[in-house]
C-alpha cells in the first residue's frame, strides 16, 4: 500500500465570471500541472465533480484525448471530499502512482433550487417550504445555542472574520470587510441567521495533483501528504439537512465519524492541528463543526472565537481563507478549496492569509445534504 502526496495544486477565482464552468475548471487543471510540472499525457486517471456546470470528463475535449480513464462523482456538497477520497484510493492500493482530482461550478444567482424527489422526500417538504436550506440551518442553530448555551452574538463575530480573512485571499469572492454590528443588523434570513452569516451559490474550481508519497519529489520540493481521509452519511438519529423529521433517540453525526476516522487513521490527535478549514455554509455550521470534528468541546467555541483564538493570528485559525462565507460555495469546489488553502498554509505559501509559525498540520472539514461529511489531514 503506498502513501499519498499532494504535489501540485491549481485554482480558478471564486466568484461570479464570463468563462463557463467547465472553463474554470480547465484553468484549475492547468494551473495544477504546471505546478507539478507535468502535462495532461502524464496524468494516469482524474476523478472530477460538478453539480451545475457539466460533466467533468468531457474536459478531455481540450486537455487532450490521451484515453486517461476519468470518473465524474457527484455527492452533493461533499463532490469534492468524494472526489479526493477516490482519487486518495486508486493510489493507496497501488493501481496508480500519478492522478488528478477536479473540482468545479457555476450556480445560477439565488439560494440552491432542489427537487425533494431526487432525496426521497414528498413534496409536502418543499410545499411547507424547508427544502430552502436556510431555514433548516436557522432551526438547527437555534437548538445548538440553546442546548449548550451559546449566544447568538457569536454568529456575527464568525461571518467577521470570514470577511477579514477574505479580504486578505486573492481568490476569494466577498473581499470587503465587515464589523460584527454591520453583520447582525442586515437583514434576518431565518432567524438568528442574517443575509451575511449565509454563504452564496457562486462559482470556481479547483485542482490537486496526486502521487506516491515515495515518488512525490520527483514532482516538488514542498510536497503535502495526504495522512488521512475518511468519508461518513448519516445514521439513524442524526439531525441533517433534508431531514424531515427527528427521532427520539440521538446518534451523532456524520462529522463525528468522519473526522474521528481521518485522525485514526493519520495517527494525528486533533490538539495538533495548526490550520483547519471547516465547512461554513452558514455561520452556524462553524460553530457546531469546530466541536463536531473534534477541534473542541460542545459550548467551548464562543469563548474560542471572540478571543481570536480562531483567527488567522490565533492558536486554531480556522477558514483561513474566508471559508464559503467569503468564497460562496461552487458545490463541486468547495471540498477541494479547503485542500488548497491548506496546501498553501504547510508549504508557507499563503501570503497575507498565511497563518504564523510553522503550520505542520492541516485539517479539512466538507459537509453536504442530506448528511454527508468528508474530512482530511495533511501533513508536510
Amino acid at each position: 500500500m503506498s502513501d499519498v502526496a499532494i504535489v501540485g495544486i491549481g485554482i480558478h477565482p471564486f466568484g461570479r465570471h464570463d468563462l463557463t464552468g467547465m472553463e474554470q475548471g480547465e484553468v484549475a487543471v492547468r494551473g495544477a500541472l504546471a505546478d507539478a510540472g507535468i502535462g495532461w499525457p502524464d496524468v494516469q486517471y482524474a476523478f472530477g465533480g460538478s453539480d451545475a456546470a457539466g460533466k467533468a470528463d468531457t474536459m478531455v475535449s481540450t486537455l487532450g484525448l490521451t484515453g486517461v480513464p476519468f470518473i465524474n462523482v457527484a455527492n452533493g456538497c461533499a463532490t469534492g471530499g468524494s472526489a479526493l477520497i477516490a482519487a486518495d484510493a486508486a493510489i493507496r492500493s497501488g493501481q496508480h502512482d500519478l492522478g488528478i482530482v477536479i473540482g468545479f461550478d457555476k450556480h445560477p444567482r439565488g439560494a440552491f433550487n432542489t427537487d425533494p424527489g431526487e432525496h426521497g422526500i414528498g413534496a409536502w417538504y418543499g410545499q411547507t417550504g424547508l427544502m430552502v436550506t436556510t431555514q433548516f440551518f436557522g432551526m438547527k442553530i437555534q437548538r445548538y445555542l440553546h442546548d449548550h448555551d451559546l449566544k447568538a452574538g457569536v454568529l456575527a463575530t464568525i461571518a467577521e472574520k470570514a470577511f477579514r480573512n477574505g479580504a486578505r485571499n486573492p481568490m476569494a469572492w466577498r473581499r470587503k470587510e465587515m464589523t460584527a454590528d454591520e453583520i447582525a443588523a442586515a437583514p434576518m434570513i431565518s432567524h438568528p441567521l442574517t443575509q451575511y452569516m449565509y454563504c452564496s451559490p457562486g462559482e470556481g474550481a479547483v485542482a490537486l495533483v496526486l502521487c506516491r508519497a515515495d515518488r512525490a519529489r520527483a514532482y516538488t520540493d514542498k510536497p503535502v501528504f495526504l495522512q488521512g481521509v475518511a468519508f461518513r452519511s448519516r445514521r439513524y438519529g442524526s439531525f441533517e439537512v433534508f431531514s424531515p423529521w427527528t427521532a427520539i433517540d440521538r446518534a451523532d453525526p456524520p462529522t463525528v465519524e468522519a473526522s474521528r476516522a481521518a485522525f485514526a487513521a493519520a495517527g494525528v490527535a486533533p490538539s495538533e492541528v495548526d490550520v483547519a478549514q471547516i465547512q461554513d455554509t452558514e455561520t452556524g455550521a462553524e460553530l457546531m463543526h469546530m466541536a463536531e470534528t473534534g477541534l473542541c468541546a460542545h459550548g467551548e467555541q464562543e469563548e474560542l472565537i471572540t478571543t481570536g483564538a480562531t483567527a488567522i493570528e490565533g492558536w486554531l485559525p480556522v477558514n483561513t481563507d474566508g471559508g464559503c462565507i467569503a468564497n460562496g460555495e461552487p458545490i463541486g469546489a468547495s471540498g477541494l478549496r479547503q485542500v488548497h488553502e491548506n496546501v498553501l498554509q504547510l508549504r508557507g505559501a499563503a501570503g497575507e492569509h498565511q497563518v504564523p509559525g510553522d503550520p505542520r498540520v492541516g485539517f479539512t472539514h466538507v459537509y453536504g445534504a442530506p448528511g454527508i461529511s468528508a474530512c482530511t489531514v495533511l501533513t508536510r
